[in-house]
């Protein structure tokens, strides 16, 4: 069962990489490359076709701007089946763009640095790998201090997203509250994700109004940090966001030692660390609640709800030994009841959830992957072999899907595999956790 399955996964995979260099998450639905899906995307090829790998992660690291940021969609293809395309982010409206891919204004959670000692912990060829890393690794220091210097404007060691597209957690009950204090116009577009999928599964028209409002503001100040900063309504700071950062901090250090030498690189990689933790776990950690949560940096005040999210911080060694087991007490009284699949993306208890809706419930295979390594970490052995067992027999069940219904008893009656269907990560991911 499990060779069919590494079978499949390779097949999922190798339809969806494009000849100039990166794979698309799924035929239809999504036509470009997304940040944080090419590098899982890679961990997944490095188990079976390294130069896939690579390439995935150059394509991506060639469209980063002047300024080191890095954007969530490169457009490398004209394509009509997605909006908001190319013509609308209008990156060129940026003077540090890349002019030669047209992307996104906005980016994505920041996965490259543990993507590249993922990669060269999984190669053969150790050279080999160490070559890769050395050629690229710069870009995404570089990348790194981008968000220390434009994206913490209280000099705290939180970065803040300025779209909810940034989080990667893209319609969560999580932002209900900050689009309570917007009234944004009504915008005139036609969407074309509906068309593909079913659109009780996708988030509504009035939230697409909010969603494009915040990128109008960004266009209006030609994508300036520090505009966005002053004038943005949507400005959070993110477990999952800064939980990314924290782990590719520390792969980066990893990985600079290996090389040698960087020494200046290195002091500077821990000096966030060591302020980003800090004010990780003083900010983000919620006694009461027994999680991290988000905070609302343009209204000042914490958003105080469980999702798949507050438990990331596991996956970067950001809690205490005492901070992890109240988390994993959390996680299992309200996401581990025994009828449900292990993680649903928000806390089945709250009358917010929805097992069918993109991020307001349903499981995600990239969430329990970092679940499951952040488990492991923490010695926390039988809960991670449960998260890994759920999300290989959820795409045994209903296949390689987006996202999936964390609710046992649908399956019986009726595929609960919901979104784009043949997604690369679900794939990629599979085939890293059977791997291990």
């Amino acid at each position: 069962m499990k060779k069919d399955l590494i079978n499949k996964a390779k097949i999922v995979l190798d339809g969806n990489f494009q000849e100039k260099g990166y794979s698309i998450p799924c035929k239809g639905l999504y036509p470009f490359q997304w940040k944080w899906d090419s590098g899982f995307i890679a961990i997944g090829f490095a188990h079976y076709d390294m130069d896939k790998a690579k390439q995935e992660v150059e394509t991506l690291l060639k469209a980063q701007w002047q300024n080191g940021f890095i954007p969530h969609i490169v457009f490398h293809v004209e394509s009509d089946t997605y909006f908001p395309g190319p013509d609308y982010h209008r990156s060129d409206l940026s003077p540090l763009s890349n002019k030669e891919y047209p992307s996104t204004g906005m980016t994505q959670p920041p996965v490259i640095g543990f993507t590249l000692e993922k990669i060269y912990n999984i190669a053969s060829d150790k050279d080999d790998a160490l070559k890769f890393v050395k050629k690229n690794i710069d870009k995404v220091y570089f990348n790194h201090q981008y968000f220390y210097e434009n994206r913490d404007p209280q000099n705290e060691g939180l970065v803040f997203i300025y779209h909810n597209w940034e989080s990667g957690t893209d319609n969560s009950p999580l932002w209900d509250d900050i689009w309570k204090t917007m009234n944004p116009p009504e915008y005139v577009f036609k969407r074309r994700d509906t068309d593909l999928v079913d659109p009780e599964q996708r988030p509504s028209k009035r939230e697409y109004d909010h969603y494009l409002h915040i990128i109008e503001i960004a266009k209006e100040h030609n994508y300036s940090d520090e505009k966005i900063a002053e004038l943005s309504p949507f400005l959070v700071q993110d477990p999952l966001f800064n939980t990314m950062l924290i782990k590719s901090n520390s792969s980066l250090i990893a990985l600079y030692k290996l090389i040698g030498g960087n020494e200046d690189k290195i002091k500077q990689l821990e000096k966030w660390q060591e302020k980003s933790i800090k004010s990780f776990n003083s900010k983000l950690y919620d006694t009461e609640l027994g999680a991290y949560i988000h905070y609302d940096l343009r209204n000042e005040k914490p958003i105080r709800f469980v999702s798949s999210s507050s438990f990331s911080p596991l996956y970067a060694g950001i809690p205490s030994k005492e901070q992890a087991k109240t988390l994993v007490n959390t996680m299992m009284s309200k996401f581990g009841d025994e009828n449900m699949y292990l993680c649903a993306s928000f806390d089945p208890t709250h009358e917010r959830f929805n097992p069918k809706k993109y991020w307001r419930g349903p499981v995600w295979i990239n969430l329990n992957w970092i679940l499951y390594y952040g488990l492991k970490e923490y010695g926390f052995n039988e809960i991670a072999k449960r998260v890994k067992n759920d999300s290989i027999e959820l795409i045994e069940k209903a296949g390689f899907y987006e996202y999936f219904d964390a609710r046992k008893q649908i399956y019986k009656t009726e595929n609960g595999g919901y979104g784009g269907n043949n997604f690369s990560w679900s794939a990629a991911l599979l085939l890293d956790l059977i791997n291990n």
